[in-house]
């Protein structure tokens, strides 16, 4: 696995890890794995994980390799080693908790989808926020040639329609990085009809970071009988840190408490 391999930039950054508490859920110890977006970091599932230990949910919420250091950083990692990443944070629940429910944002949503795949035995639900496994973009036709002669563009961060938040993402976008999340919808799309867990679904109506396609490609591929998609009408991209958090924290919770009752 490739690690990061620079100091994080602030504690903003850092991984969550906190324990449940089972006194508050009936004597049960239920987890949540929290997972960020690509060219994120930690800090925007915090108040979500923060949320849900207040619940009594143990929460993980892990640094993601390439993110929260220098974006040249994401160029040197490939979709696997996210995977492997998310995939240890989900070994550290299981080992305490009765049933795992893994919470994910933008591509976050493209791992958590992979998990529920590849190990359904442990992955209880799924709660997406605005997913990204899919874009109809026409410039990623031409990202296999692009990445081998530009390192970056532009990035699109703090997507938020709510002033003062602060997701702590790259302002650059790392094209082989990138490339990195195009190959992994190339494994994970076809496998979606694997996903059987429930699966809530928050999406909002105006995103400047993706398009709707991610949406549609997840509920009409997945194989979950109890499948729910609910539209946000007052967030951008990252509803985590925006105006309809709370309704996510809130729902988020009520939906893990019932799945896993």
């Amino acid at each position: 696995m490739v690690h990061n391999r620079r100091v994080p930039l602030d504690q903003r950054v850092a991984p969550l890890s906190l324990p449940a508490t089972p006194d508050r859920t009936g004597g049960r110890p239920i987890g949540v794995l929290l997972l960020h977006g690509f060219t994120g970091s930690p800090a925007a599932m915090k108040p979500w994980g923060l949320y849900l230990a207040e619940q009594g949910y143990a929460v993980e919420a892990p640094l993601l390799p390439g993110h929260g250091t220098r974006w040249q950083d994401l160029n040197l990692v490939s979709w696997t080693d996210w995977y492997e990443e998310a995939s240890e944070a989900l070994d550290r629940l299981t080992a305490t908790c009765e049933a795992v429910v893994i919470g994910a944002l933008s591509m976050g949503g493209s791992v958590a989808l992979r998990l529920a795949e590849e190990r359904p035995d442990d992955v209880a639900g799924l709660v997406l926020v605005n997913a990204f496994v899919s874009s109809k973009r026409k410039e990623l036709l031409a990202l296999p040639l692009l990445k081998r002669f530009v390192p970056s563009l532009a990035g699109v961060r703090n997507d938020i329609l709510k002033p003062g938040q602060d997701e702590v993402a790259y302002d650059r976008l790392p094209l082989r990085g990138l490339a990195a999340v195009v190959a992994m919808w190339q494994v994970v799309v076809p496998d979606l009809p694997k996903v059987t867990q429930p699966l809530l679904y928050f999406r909002s109506s105006v995103d400047h970071v993706i398009d709707p396609s991610s949406s549609a490609t997840v509920m009409k591929a997945v194989s979950s009988r109890d499948l729910e998609e609910r539209l946000l009408d007052d967030c951008y991209h990252v509803a985590t840190l925006d105006h309809g958090s709370e309704r996510i924290f809130r729902e988020s919770a009520e939906f893990v408490e019932r799945i896993t009752r």
